[in-house]
């Protein structure tokens, strides 16, 4: 293969995956299993589990990234702690092989830029593994039409686990809903306010932040409403969307959902107002009878499944992955932003 150039795949794409602790094994199991994958090899420091994968997928087991550029790969999962990153993928990436890295894409915003570049320079595709724009659950909210948020809520807790402690709950857990928000919003968010708490490490452990986001084209701005804590007694991943004519209620954690919308025509909403401004008694009106309320039309799959043959397609096709380094880089950044907010705020952390 010659460096920085990938060759055109073969309908059956050569995989590898790098790092198969708790997330990679996962991508090494749907790398054997998805059809148009051929799983050639893990790389791992630890021996014991290169041999686990070997002994589930028959597949090659190697100690570096660059024995397993010799066996021959397409396309490459990374899956290993955050600071490592740009040194894989940039290597990946010179040698022509297409990426899939785990989110974050990396520990800061210059090391993210800097992997954005090197996406740049090659032809190679660099997709950032933000996995909860491909579960069912926003896949539907996506999907609900004119959806222009006003203000959003979004709860994502959950009891330490003690994995991914080489950053903050910011870069672990609130980025998911980072990406989420300024992928709905289509811009970064112009003012942030946060805070943040460190309880059993030197990074925050809990962060609560208020974003507002430019204004659309009717000029008005849309404000969010995020919290993350890895120090609750249970896991709770939900979101609210509010509108002028619809809000959005979704539990994650369940899959399910509910979408509540204005039931009145124009006249009987204009009706409404005019009672409401001459002070009239409107205690009789039943609530339920002006809005209409829906299920949340929420399908099927695995999100981490959905994230890779969309990943796949993109290498077969050649086209722009759905998530690119540039979404990655935003994520990356607005949660830079928000720990510096937090810091400006007196929360104690490194």
């Amino acid at each position: 293969m010659i460096a920085g150039t990938p060759q055109s795949p073969p309908a059956t794409i050569r995989c590898g995956v790098v790092g198969v602790g708790r997330m990679g094994k996962n991508h090494a199991r749907l790398c054997a299993q998805i059809d148009g994958a051929d799983l050639i090899g893990v790389v791992d420091e630890s021996e014991a589990r290169r041999a686990d994968m070997v002994e589930q997928y028959g597949c090659g087991a190697f100690a570096s990234v660059d024995e397993l550029l010799k066996a021959g790969v397409d396309a490459c999962v990374i899956a290993t702690p955050t600071v490592t990153h740009r040194a894989i993928v940039e290597q990946l990436l010179a040698a022509g092989v297409h990426c899939l890295v785990e989110k974050p894409l990396a520990p800061d915003e210059i090391q993210a830029r800097a992997m954005a570049e090197a996406a740049k320079r090659g032809s190679a595709i660099l997709q950032v593994g933000h996995v909860v724009r491909f579960d069912p659950v926003m896949v539907a909210i996506r999907n609900i039409p004119d959806l222009r948020p006003r203000f959003v809520e979004v709860d994502r807790v959950s009891p330490m686990t003690f994995r991914s402690v080489d950053v903050g709950v910011v870069l672990d857990m609130m980025i998911h809903d980072l990406d989420v928000l300024i992928m709905l919003m289509g811009n970064e968010p112009e003012e942030i306010h946060a805070n943040a708490v460190s309880v059993l490490g030197e990074a925050e452990d809990v962060c609560n932040a208020r974003l507002v986001f430019p204004a659309g084209p009717d000029g008005i701005r849309c404000t969010a409403n995020v919290t993350a804590s890895r120090l609750a007694l249970k896991t709770e991943r939900k979101i609210r969307i509010i509108s002028e004519d619809t809000y959005v209620s979704a539990d994650f954690g369940e899959r399910r959902g509910t979408v509540v919308r204005k039931a009145v025509n124009a006249e009987q909403l204009a009706d409404i107002r005019k009672r409401f401004q001459r002070g009239d008694d409107l205690s009789g009106l039943n609530y339920l009878e002006l809005v209409k309320v829906d299920a949340l039309d929420v399908g099927q799959g695995e999100p981490l499944k959905l994230q890779l043959e969309n990943f796949l397609g993109s290498v077969r096709s050649g086209g722009h992955p759905f998530v690119d380094a540039e979404a990655g880089f935003a994520a990356v950044r607005t949660a830079q932003r928000i720990v510096e907010s937090a810091r400006r705020a007196g929360a104690r952390m490194v």
